[in-house]
């Protein structure tokens, strides 16, 4: 039997994360409060580029229970997906909006909510078998799109590679051996798109790099 790609509502392997769900179950039980699974096309579909985010946000996907969802981040990703096809739909910050995917797959390194947005890399490591599983169940992926330092590490840790041999850099596209192209963005963050370490147009330059490859 193929591992699962996401953990279970109640997944135990984490105490900290297990910890912080509780508390916000109690403050909000009528928000999600549990791993965010990913966010893929109707029926799977054929999925060429899969995006790995850093962890659900607490008031973005913690509550709304679709990665990148209600919160800024997501207001910058989805629209850009959108523009270049990737997406059909008009993107409304919630999981019942009507906004689909198209050849792309959304997840993260880390499924459950953090403190302060902040994983461990503990937790990062008690997540990689998912993040794993998932590349491996995409026979048709080309492009994994790895948002920030974090996820690119969960990215080549999951694909068994040494992160000391394949940094993180902004706009860089890495020809991994046996493995997708990895591309590398600076997370869509509310603080890095306010302080102008990511701008818009820096943003699309990204999907301008990996659509050819997509498209190939």
């Amino acid at each position: 039997m193929a591992p699962p790609t996401t953990p279970g509502p109640d997944c135990p392997l984490c105490p900290r994360l297990v910890e912080f769900r509780a508390s916000n179950r109690r403050r909000h039980p009528h928000w999600h409060n549990g791993p965010v699974p990913s966010f893929a096309p109707r029926g799977g579909g054929d999925v060429g580029l899969l995006v790995v985010g850093l962890a659900p946000g607490l008031r973005g996907a913690n509550c709304s229970g679709r990665p990148f969802t209600g919160d800024a981040a997501g207001d910058l990703l989805y629209p850009v997906m959108l523009d270049f096809g990737l997406a059909e739909g008009r993107y409304g910050r919630t999981s019942d909006d009507g906004f689909r995917l198209r050849r792309a797959r959304v997840t993260n390194a880390v499924r459950c909510v953090p403190p302060e947005n902040r994983p461990r890399g503990a937790e990062v490591a008690a997540c990689r078998p998912f993040l794993a599983a998932e590349i491996g169940s995409l026979p048709g992926l080309k492009v994994i799109l790895a948002l920030g330092t974090v996820a690119h590490g969960a990215v080549v840790a999951a694909l068994g590679l040494k992160k000391s041999h394949w940094p993180f850099r902004h706009g860089a596209l890495h020809a991994l051996p046996a493995a997708p192209v990895l591309a590398d963005s600076y997370h869509c963050s509310r603080y890095n798109t306010n302080t102008g370490r990511l701008t818009p147009a820096m943003f699309r330059a990204v999907f301008e790099n990996i659509a050819p490859l997509l498209d190939g």
